[in-house]
């Protein structure tokens, strides 16, 4: 079997852990999070040079993921238990009072993986490039990566950091940015629309590549090359253009499931588009 099929069999069962957990609890951001199922799950489970089984928060001599969009966590706890983390079962106590697995990721209980509170839209990107910059202050050769949202480039902190990141040469950060148009007050462009993305982080100094965050072949042939243009005195950002709440027709290109779990019918309805290809938790 081939490792983009092995990758997407992953990404599969990502989107059923983030429907499931999201009915489970009737609580959570399935729109999201189904449309970075893939990007979290090449990360974690190709690119990211880390050892789950000897988590540490300070990451010496491992490459480090800041999760800036948080609401997006339901994803990103799938991937983490899914990769070694933390116990699979755990999953299930997704949003409870008191679990670790916070409706956004918390550090207070300590859940390997996380080194930091987020979901403060805006605030991701400055921490992954202090995180960055103090890699190669302490002449660490590992990469920092730092996915981000569409609707979060209406901050004003994103360009702050990213004037800091060009202006101090932090050429070992990779930032991705999910691209699918949406925010939970509606489309992008009706609330504060972003102009040309592209044209602005160029601009800002930062090399800019562009995929298809649905497309696996596309995310394998793209995150390489976004790693060989890291040490070349520039910082380099992603535009990874993604549908929100992918694979499911009636959540696919809508803000309305930005931040809405889905009752018993539209749950069965959902998840009967993934095959079970890893074991539900």
């Amino acid at each position: 079997m081939s490792e983009i099929t092995e990758l997407k069999k992953v990404a599969t069962q990502v989107r059923r852990d983030v429907l499931r957990m999201v009915y489970e609890v009737q609580s959570g951001h399935p729109g999201g999070a189904l449309g970075c199922a893939d990007i979290f799950t090449a990360l974690y489970f190709k690119f990211l040079k880390i050892d789950p089984k000897a988590f540490t928060m300070d990451g010496k001599g491992e490459d480090l993921f800041f999760l800036s969009n948080g609401h997006l966590s339901a994803a990103w706890y799938s991937v983490l238990a899914r990769s070694g983390f933390f116990p699979l079962e755990e999953l299930a106590t997704f949003r409870h009072i008191d679990t670790r697995l916070q409706g956004h990721p918390a550090t207070e209980e300590g859940l390997p993986g996380v080194r930091v509170a987020s979901g403060s839209l805006g605030q991701g990107l400055s921490v992954a490039v202090g995180a960055a910059l103090a890699k190669k202050l302490n002449k660490d050769d590992r990469l920092v990566f730092c996915l981000m949202g569409d609707g979060e480039q209406q901050e004003g902190q994103i360009w702050e950091a990213s004037m800091f990141a060009a202006g101090r040469k932090v050429d070992n950060i990779i930032g991705i940015i999910d691209y699918n148009g949406q925010q939970i007050d509606g489309a992008c462009d009706d609330v504060m629309p972003l102009g040309d993305l592209k044209a602005k982080w160029e601009a800002f100094g930062w090399t800019v590549l562009e995929m298809n965050g649905n497309d696996m072949e596309d995310i394998v042939q793209t995150i390489p090359k976004a790693i060989e243009k890291t040490g070349k005195q520039k910082p380099v950002v992603i535009l990874m253009h993604t549908e929100m709440g992918y694979g499911v027709d009636f959540m696919e290109g809508t803000h309305e499931w930005h931040g809405k779990p889905p009752n018993e019918e539209q749950f069965n309805k959902a998840i009967a588009n993934f095959e079970e290809t890893l074991g539900d938790y």
